[in-house]
């Protein structure tokens, strides 16, 4: 059996991976580079119970497992680390607690922690470039093959898929993966496919070395009489990923195109700089944005694309992308495979239970 995986990000690397550990031939198609949008510039952060009550439950807890187990069976260090996380708010300047010590060290006075949301056994941290990159190469090492080029349809024998178009050429398929992120929208061009939107994230990275302690932070902060949730995500490496402000713009053709709103990246540092000394201007890494793939009702899409056969698609996971990647992987490679799932359903992420876009509005 021969699969083609459109995308590589990190939805595309770890199907490609668990597709591998099956036998099954793999050929990765990725326009741009691996990790070169959201896989690439998301915070990372991961948790085990957060989406409890909701139908992303299983899906969450099973690749949360995966991720503690993938350090132990894929060479590389992408800094995989449990972390506690806090919840809380920055006093503003008419707050009596402004000048109040922070109850964590490194934060500066008057952000005042409220609780504790996750422990070390609930909520972990990867760095999302490292772990793509490394989960690909795994692929690789087992086979997979990583071709450059942009897709640009779909081979048919009838409803069934054959292979896909590459600038002009054929990769013969037996199957055919969608998983470009929020480009998956132009696979709507080609298939019954509902839309997938894009939301823009801007981030600043610091290094702030061994500084910062394994601390996710969810604040709220006041801005001109709003409130605002910025995050805060320490890593391994000595990186820290702080991100706010999302909002909907023009998703760009070419990945490599999007950069971050000047004003939003301004506003976010100055946001910054108030929530530790350690996030100083000489530190910044990075200045960045990325879009998150939403759907309409905000779940994933995951499962075959109706009125197809040999056509599947696995996107729209929004702020879960880096911590759902492994279950995805794994079920859709045992949905292709199999023809089932093993340890989640993916009955709720079936992309027939949306009204596919009218291709007419992508012309």
């Amino acid at each position: 059996m021969r699969v083609v995986i459109c995308g590589g990000g990190v939805i595309g690397a770890c199907t490609a991976y668990f597709l591998r550990r099956r036998g099954v031939e793999v050929t990765v198609v990725e326009r741009t580079e691996v990790a070169a949008a959201a896989s690439g510039k998301a915070g990372g952060f991961l948790a085990r119970d957060w989406c409890s009550g909701t139908p992303l439950d299983a899906l969450a807890r099973r690749s949360f497992a995966l991720h503690a187990q993938l350090p132990g069976e894929i060479a590389g260090d992408w800094g995989y680390r449990p972390m506690s996380a806090y919840g809380g708010f920055v006093a503003s300047d008419g707050d009596a607690r402004r000048n109040a010590p922070s109850a964590l060290g490194w934060l500066s006075d008057g952000v005042v922690i409220t609780q504790r949301i996750g422990t070390a056994k609930t909520t972990a941290i990867v760095h999302p470039r490292k772990f793509t990159a490394a989960v690909m190469d795994a692929g690789l090492a087992l086979g997979a093959e990583l071709r450059s080029g942009r897709v640009t349809g779909i081979a048919r024998d009838g409803y069934r898929a054959r292979g896909v178009e590459v600038e002009g050429s054929v990769i013969a398929a037996d199957a055919v993966v969608i998983a470009m992120g929020p480009w998956s929208l132009l696979a709507a061009q080609w298939m019954s496919l509902p839309a997938v939107y894009g939301q823009r994230s801007p981030s600043i990275v610091y290094d702030t070395a061994a500084d910062v302690p394994a601390d996710a932070l969810f604040l709220e902060y006041e801005e001109d009489g709003s409130a605002i949730s910025i995050e805060v995500f320490p890593r391994a490496d000595g990186s820290t990923h702080i991100t706010a402000l999302s909002d909907i713009a023009p998703l760009p053709l070419d990945p490599s195109a999007v950069t971050p709103d000047l004003d939003a990246i301004a506003r976010l540092q100055a946001m910054s700089e108030r929530l530790s000394p350690l996030f100083r201007p000489e530190r910044i890494i990075a200045q960045q944005a990325c879009f998150r793939p939403v759907t309409q009702d905000g779940l994933p899409l995951i499962g075959k694309v109706p009125h197809s056969e040999g056509l599947y698609v696995a996107t729209g996971h929004n702020v879960w992308g880096i911590l759902n990647a492994p279950a995805t992987g794994e079920a859709l490679a045992e949905l292709i495979a199999d023809g089932a799932t093993r340890d989640v359903d993916l009955a709720p992420f079936d992309p027939a239970r949306l009204s596919p876009l009218d291709p007419a509005l992508l012309s």
